[in-house]
């Protein structure tokens, strides 16, 4: 099995999860946002470099004793780590059981893909963009079907919502703060306590 990367960052600290963390960004996303930080991973036609499980377990084990004195491990993102939801399964299944294991995610896929590796995920960082269904899709030229239902499934288990965060961007041209704030009430509701709220900032092209 081989997962097209994008990048593995180490010793990524308060980042990306808890304690010191490995960053493995997939290639691939089914959103289209406008200012998107990793564009170049939708351009399948220029993967880096595809790894198996054993292959990429052995490059991060460099940093085991690290992430066990932190309680940190490792953080899957992109693109969206998602759609590689079988060799994400396949990987924690095989690595050091002691390893944190964060996935940074948009939720915009079928559910199938958050089952599968639901039972390995110790936290989640989960970017909604806006709960506004028009802002959402203009923004994203995605519709939210997929990220309401998987988003519902997730926060209706048991003991989920210390290990969720939802990352609510101040977005130019598309959201105002009344949009956050709406957003931020109706996922309240939903159970979501930990919220990483920010501003994008745009480089002019």
């Amino acid at each position: 099995m081989l997962a097209p990367i994008l990048a593995v960052s180490r010793h990524r600290l308060a980042l990306d999860g808890n304690g010191v963390v490995t960053l493995v960004a997939f290639m691939g996303c089914p959103l289209r946002c406008e200012f998107c930080l990793n564009d170049f991973c939708h351009n399948m036609d220029r993967v880096p470099r595809r790894v198996t499980v054993q292959q990429l377990i052995d490059e991060v084990m460099i940093d085991n004793l690290y992430f066990l004195a932190t309680d940190g491990g490792i953080t899957f993102g992109g693109g969206e780590p998602l759609l590689q939801s079988r060799f994400i399964e396949s990987f924690c299944q095989s690595c050091d059981t002691r390893w944190n294991i964060t996935l940074e995610t948009s939720l915009n896929v079928p559910l199938e893909h958050l089952e599968r590796v639901f039972p390995h995920v110790n936290n989640y960082i989960i970017d909604i963009k806006d709960m506004n269904r028009e802002i959402y899709e203009k923004y994203t030229q995605l519709s939210q079907n997929n990220l309401l239902t998987n988003l519902g499934w997730l926060m209706s288990k048991p003991d989920i919502s210390s290990k969720v965060t939802v990352r609510l961007p101040h977005i130019p041209s598309y959201n105002a703060q009344e949009d956050v704030d709406r957003s931020r009430e109706i996922l309240a509701e939903m159970g979501v306590v930990n919220f990483d709220e920010f501003n994008y900032i745009v480089r002019k092209k």
